[in-house]
């Protein structure tokens, strides 16, 4: 047998902060062979990232080897030279970072970013630079390579944005390409063409693979071998069936029960009452946007085409689609913070579809917002506390021990201590950051909360603890609410009735059930086979 491509033994990773040293990576011991695609599982602060940073040589200052060794293509790298680890990086191994947004440069042109990786890879410019460039555009799948290499990364979509980052790591002609979240923001669709592009490319160039995950669905998916890590160490390892029919760890197991992918729909709720009527109705609703006047060029575009939906008190609609299918107008709309060009909006049998901002406010009482990134959502500057009473004291509702009073049943509502309130933000987790605000969306005792994408950016069992908090609120007071997803797998967990849009068009709407066991259009089909760890889980079955 070959030698593997990556060898670690019994590495150990620490880093120092305040005269402290904290282990991240403990007693670590795996390998990985050329050709093999491995996955590597675990929550944040299970020391992924700090392995990948370690097998590339890109460790902070903070941070260094304390025990083991590390082995790239036979290069011991737990005491190499800097100079030595760039040798290696590029060249041996290829990064495929997690946001693309950030990754690339946004005053340079992708064609400009691709070309200085060749360079790098070359050490020097040389005459086919630019062929190389559109090569490996068209080699990561992207239409239109010319025109690609021209634009700026805003100009391009999340999807094309990663496979560009794709095309970097690939301008070195590495042997392991490190594949960290690679997919966490794309759509089901778009996340299944990179990782199918990303498994072609191993198949056809023998490249090892090794991706990062939280997503078990992906891992089992995808990979020859995973690995199951908490808090810096290695919990478990073996082939995905392996570890989807006997996981012998309890960790491994909770993580697989909170996998959306693997769990079983929660227990249904009483059917709808004929005599019912909706809290929300939209009824042939459009929405049509002015484009600046370009010639030869539209100059308007259509968000949303003749929607129609209803919502239930105490019931989930959950509205699914890829990016560009019109979910987030449609939730503007219902927020009163767009106007629709065309159809009607009621509320509990009101029309309110033209009500001025002024007499849509006492409504905004009733309707409330939870966001996607819960960072984003909450003021920096302020306290829990001033975030979760905010709207108690815009309201001009409470005050003094009364507005107290309140907010310790808010935090307490949602499963955190009375003690955080005088915590900021950045001191709580992504998990805990959703759950405030969850809090504050709650404050004004609401009918309808709106929910768009709330656990995309957590941790599968994270996500699973959110989204029982908002199965048990939901029951225990009764709220309705509005869900907007990519990720179908959360759906079918979570909703009572599914709708589905593409390019602002309702291509099919339904009981759940209905939708997934017995889809009737090829885009709802092709949106559940695209579902990561569904082939697993049929498996298994």
């Amino acid at each position: 047998m070959s030698s593997p491509l990556i060898d670690i033994r019994d590495l150990a990773v620490s880093y120092q902060a305040g005269g402290q040293l904290t282990e991240a990576v403990k007693n670590l011991s795996f390998s990985i062979g050329q050709g093999e695609t491995v996955a590597i599982v675990g929550e944040s602060g299970s020391g992924k990232s700090t392995l990948a940073n370690a097998i590339l040589g890109l460790l902070p200052a903070s941070a260094k080897i304390t025990r083991g060794e590390l082995h790239v293509d036979g290069s011991d790298l737990s005491h190499a030279s800097e100079r030595q680890k760039r040798g290696l990086r590029g060249r041996t191994i290829g990064l495929v970072p997690q946001d693309p947004m950030v990754s690339l440069n946004p005053t340079l042109r992708i064609g400009q970013q691709i070309g200085e990786a060749l360079i790098l890879a070359q050490g020097r410019r040389y005459p086919g630079l630019d062929a190389d460039v559109i090569e490996l555009l068209q080699q990561v799948g992207l239409d239109k390579p010319e025109l690609r290499a021209r634009q700026y990364p805003h100009e391009l979509s999340g999807g094309m944005r990663q496979r560009v980052l794709i095309a970097i790591a690939l301008a070195g002609k590495p042997r392991l390409i490190i594949a960290d979240e690679p997919t966490s923001a794309l759509d089901v669709t778009v996340q299944r063409k990179i990782l199918d592009h990303l498994q072609r490319l191993v198949a056809e160039r023998g490249i090892s693979l090794l991706i990062i995950t939280h997503d078990l669905g992906v891992a089992t998916d995808r990979a020859d071998r995973i690995l199951v890590m908490k808090q810096g160490e290695l919990l478990e390892q073996g082939p995905p069936q392996q570890i989807l029919d006997t996981p012998w760890h309890d960790y491994t197991r909770a993580l697989i029960a909170a996998a959306p992918a693997f769990s079983t729909r929660r227990k249904a709720r009483p059917a709808i009452a004929s005599a019912a009527a909706p809290i929300l109705s939209l009824q042939g609703v459009g929405k049509t946007f002015a484009l600046p006047r370009v010639k030869g060029e539209a100059s308007s575009f259509t968000a949303l085409e003749d929607l129609s939906l209803q919502v239930f008190p105490g019931q989930t609609l959950a509205i699914v689609g890829e990016s560009g299918s019109g979910k987030s107008t449609a939730l503007r709309i219902a927020l009163g913070l767009e106007k629709p060009s065309q159809g009607r909006v009621q509320f509990e049998q009101q029309d309110i579809t033209d009500l001025s901002w002024r007499a849509f406010r006492p409504l905004r009482q009733r309707i409330q917002l939870v966001q996607q990134n819960p960072f984003a959502a909450l003021d920096p500057r302020f306290t829990i506390f001033d975030s979760i009473v905010e709207p108690l004291v815009s309201f001009g509702l409470l005050k003094g021990e009364a507005l107290e009073q309140a907010a310790r049943e808010l935090i307490s509502r949602v499963h955190l201590p009375v003690s955080y309130l005088d915590r900021l933000p950045r001191e709580l987790s992504g998990g805990q950051r959703q759950r405030v605000a969850i809090a504050r969306a709650l404050a004004l005792k609401p009918d309808l909360l709106l929910l768009d994408e709330p656990v995309s950016a957590l941790d599968v069992s994270v996500q699973a603890q959110i989204l029982d908090l908002l199965d048990e609120l939901q029951r225990e007071l009764g709220i309705a609410y509005v869900l907007v997803s990519h990720d179908l797998s959360v759906v079918a967990n979570v909703a009572d009735q599914v709708l589905v849009l593409r390019h602002g068009q309702v291509i099919e709407q339904g009981p759940v059930d209905q939708v997934f066991n017995a889809p009737q259009s090829d885009y709802t089909r092709e949106l559940i086979a695209a579902i990561p760890g569904r082939r697993s889980a049929q498996a298994a079955a």
